[in-house]
């Protein structure tokens, strides 16, 4: 049945959100367009870091689910907002998870093995659907701020993987969001690669480059229903920065204008990259008291940092694949949007992620660490090496292939009584052959060119919490006495997880917490 829309929003919705007017006899209510959704589909569902995901058709599903057998396996570009991974977890409507989540209760079903999560770089997962290794996609639900007269889809504030699950599922359902300004349109450069092996190359040589098209070009006879909706986008949850951050932003910044003094880089220094979350956020957003300028970005998500940067006056352009704001961010951004407008786009993330344009472009890559170990190897995802966080997400693509790759983290954590250093990391993300830079709040270690026994003694001097560096200088010369080019003593190498773990503390004289 057709959804009754407010009068006021009709002549709106149907002359300007859906410009194709065969299509506009699809538009039917959440619970119809649920309805399309099968036990043991494999759905491709929009959504990148909490922005631009589909946001009623979802809460449907899980309502079906609570009453009917439905499992699916939901891919995603990344984390949903608007609680719908926690809302699909409790109605049981989720087999399998892919590439990456950041819900509590979406988290605590995987590390029960309740739902099966595949943590994957974010640049992989539609390579891997497009030649048939996962998949295939049955049904893709995308957010849209409008239908193109041709039957294109224009996405809201992010791409993610959207286009691809659109392109590739048998059936697509569109939300129209009416509460996404139609003013993104002209915002987004879709870009497809084709197929192995006579791929040709991905043609972008700069971050403001534009190289396809402003929508999503699928046949239109796909689009088997299309929902309207009004729901905003899920602010981020990113926390002012602090003293530490603050302190992690001077040390690279002491460091960047090093390397200009050296000849190394420029004042504009080289495109900028930075993870999700409040540390990568508030160390960029102290870019803004720095001496560089002339900057650009080349990131999977543009932060509340990207526009202090433009209002500051030393970013010129940003590329991402989504913008994720605060809440008090985004309604001056979208408000404003005009002013910035020329100087964003965004891309697929098999485009902003894409390994081989990382290197070209030579991108600075911040991401932030769980915790690494004296040799520098980088836990991103694991708490004691067993327990699932959040993933992996883009860490992986930049780290490896960027000119600099630098990992951020506070020393300590839970109060003092963890260390973010340890002698051997739980779980392995970002080995130590992927890591240039390490740097806390402590100080910053310069790791290039450096051999093991090096780095060891240069991330303990650098950016170990005074509290630590002692038991942590202890073992690392006890380890040297076994020898070995990396060297370790394999019976304490966990030991201060272990000790975390049963007493809440990896303080040596700190006695059991544990309750029996």
């Amino acid at each position: 049945m057709p959804q009754a829309l407010p009068p006021t929003l009709a002549e709106d919705v149907l002359n300007a959100r859906i410009r194709l007017p065969r299509l506009r006899e699809r538009i039917t209510t959440p619970e119809a367009a649920a309805a399309w959704v099968k036990d043991g589909m494999t759905v491709g569902m929009s959504g990148f870091t909490r922005s631009g995901d589909a946001k009623v058709v979802p809460v449907a599903i899980a309502e079906r689910a609570r009453h009917t057998p439905l499992k699916i396996d939901l891919i995603t570009g990344a984390s949903l907002g608007n609680d719908l991974d926690k809302i699909l977890t409790e109605a049981g409507a989720l087999a399998r998870r892919i590439p990456f989540q950041s819900d509590a209760t979406l988290r605590g079903a995987i590390n029960r093995g309740e739902v099966m999560f595949v943590d994957q770089h974010l640049s992989e997962t539609v390579e891997l659907l497009r030649t048939g290794q996962i998949g295939p996609i049955d049904l893709a639900i995308v957010e849209a701020a409008a239908i193109t007269e041709d039957g294109a889809i224009v996405p809201t504030t992010s791409v993610g993987n959207s286009a691809s699950f659109a392109i590739l599922a048998e059936k697509v359902i569109v939300e129209i969001n009416v509460s996404q300004p139609l003013a993104l349109e002209g915002l987004h450069d879709i870009w497809i690669p084709g197929r192995r092996p006579n791929r040709d190359p991905l043609p972008l040589t700069w971050v403001s480059d534009r190289i396809g098209t402003p929508a999503i070009a699928i046949p239109p006879e796909k689009i088997v229903a299309i929902v309207i909706s009004d729901k905003a986008d899920s602010p981020a949850n990113i926390q002012p920065a602090d003293e530490e951050t603050a302190a992690i932003a001077a040390h690279l910044i002491d460091f960047f204008a090093h390397e200009v003094s050296h000849g190394r880089l420029t004042p504009s220094l080289q495109p900028l990259q930075a993870g999700i979350g409040t540390i990568a956020n508030a160390v960029l957003a102290g870019f803004a008291d720095s001496p560089f300028y002339g900057l650009t970005m080349y990131s999977e998500v543009l932060q509340d940092s990207t526009f202090d940067l433009f209002d500051a006056g030393k970013l010129d352009f940003a590329s991402g694949s989504s913008i994720t704001l605060s809440a008090e961010r985004g309604k001056e951004v979208f408000a404003n949007q005009e002013r910035y407008r020329d100087k964003l786009v965004l891309r697929p993330q098999e485009v902003s992620n894409h390994p081989e344009v990382v290197r070209r472009l030579g991108l600075i890559c911040l991401n932030t660490a769980l915790e690494a170990d004296i040799y520098g190897n980088v836990n991103s995802t694991h708490v004691y090496g067993t327990h699932m966080m959040n993933g992996i997400g883009g860490s992986g693509d930049f780290a490896r292939n960027g000119y600099l790759s630098i990992f951020a983290t506070k020393s300590v954590a839970k109060n003092g009584e963890l260390s973010s250093l340890v002698p051997m990391v739980s779980h392995v993300d970002h080995t130590e052959h992927d890591v240039d830079i390490l740097v806390t709040e402590q100080g910053l270690a310069d790791l290039r060119g450096l051999a093991p026994r090096e780095r060891a003694r240069t991330i303990i001097a650098n950016c170990v919490h005074p509290d630590f560096r002692e038991p942590l200088s202890d073992y690392f010369e006890r380890a040297c006495l076994r020898g070995g080019h990396t060297p370790h003593i394999l019976e304490e190498a966990l030991s201060w997880h272990t000790r975390a773990r049963d007493t809440g503390s990896m303080r040596e004289t700190k006695r059991s917490l544990k309750v029996a």
